[in-house]
């Protein structure tokens, strides 16, 4: 065994790799080897040609470490605004069942009945989820192996966009009632009056500062990555009102809160439906399918909501048209404040109703 030296108590294996580099790798301390001859001429040959074909000399990569890889080297150098999720959903149901796995052994068989289970125990929808988040990983695995095949292919979701879509919005009454709850809630009721006020998505209000804020206008910061925002949003009185009812905290920089972090979703959600019932079952982002809803009943263009909303604005016009709109934003929200404010308290039958 040629290849094979002895260093103190240890045996080693020396070969060169393919850029001619001379590579040592300790493959155990000698006693291990004492009469198993034939396993350590074995493991000289498996080593010695790992080395001069350049394969890795540290065994299988598990999916853990691929996942901790994956983590750093694409979703944090990419800055990806779902890096949360991307973790939170690997540590709940994939980690569990593939940490140990060697990354390269998992197959479209294993994949199936992952999803089947992740399916029959948490929904289609986050089937999909996790489907998307290792679709992504297996694909970057891809670019740095030149010999790996991924698993996923077409035809692997569990529902459909167009199945899943939502439609919900809240009708007149249930906006009435949800309004009124909100009144008397405190935080949670003033963040659900905000939302239906200026459309924007609950993550932009559970992050908004007070240093946002200034003389009026909503300055909505522009993460990285990210396609679509509303930018300056000049806000209707209705919404100033919410916010001067609420606290400022010294040592508390947002805008909703109950302590020193951000107010969480859940917690508004769950205070709203203890105080009201609707028709129907409803989520935090209905509040800004409601609210488009409502501008177009208010006589608001469009391309206009479009832009309130911080919808990213497509093709040729989202390029060559680069006016901020601040003016007709701000009218937008006054007109959606003001049927807000008539839903709520609706005038007499023979009064004429008119957006401001």
């Amino acid at each position: 065994m040629r290849n094979l030296i002895q260093r103190g108590t240890s045996y080693i294996v020396v070969a060169t790799d393919p850029n001619g580099k001379r590579v040592w790798k300790t493959i155990g301390a000698v006693d291990l080897w004492s009469g198993r001859k034939a396993d350590l001429r074995r493991k000289v040959y498996e080593t010695t040609e790992a080395i001069k074909t350049g394969k890795s000399l540290d065994g299988p990569e598990t999916f853990a470490k691929v996942t901790e890889d994956f983590m750093t080297r694409y979703v944090a150098e990419k800055g990806l605004l779902t890096a949360k999720a991307i973790r939170r959903n690997l540590n709940n149901h994939v980690l569990p069942v593939w940490g140990a796995r060697n990354f390269v052994s998992i197959n479209r068989r294993d994949v199936a009945k992952l999803l089947d289970k992740i399916q029959d125990n948490a929904g289609p929808v986050m089937a999909d989820k996790v489907l998307g988040v290792i679709t992504k990983m297996t694909r970057w695995y891809a670019t740095r192996h030149h010999d790996y095949l991924s698993p996923i292919v077409p035809g692997m979701n569990r529902s459909s966009t167009k199945d899943r879509a939502r439609t919900r919005i809240l009708n007149d009454d249930e906006l009435r009632a949800v309004w009124r709850a909100a009144e008397a809630n405190g935080v949670s009721g003033a963040f659900t009056r905000m939302a239906l006020l200026t459309g924007q998505r609950a993550g932009k209000l559970v992050t908004m500062k007070w240093e946002h804020v200034k003389d009026g206008v909503w300055n909505i910061p522009q993460l990285p990555r990210e396609k679509g925002n509303a930018g300056e949003l000049v806000l209707p009185k209705e919404a100033l009102s919410i916010l001067d009812e609420l606290p400022h905290f010294v040592s508390n920089p947002y805008v909703f809160t109950l302590g020193r972090t951000p107010i969480g979703d859940d917690y508004i959600k769950k205070s709203i439906d203890a105080k009201v019932k609707t028709e129907q079952p409803w989520v935090l982002h209905d509040l800004r399918r409601t609210a488009k809803s409502l501008m177009a009943r208010a006589g608001v263009r469009p391309d206009i909501s479009e832009r309130v909303l911080g919808h990213a604005i497509k093709r040729v016009e989202g390029i060559y048209d680069r006016h901020e709109y601040r003016q007709e934003k701000a009218d937008a929200l006054r007109k959606l404040a003001g049927l807000i404010a008539m839903i709520v308290n609706p005038p007499a039958d023979n009064v004429k109703k008119l957006y401001r």
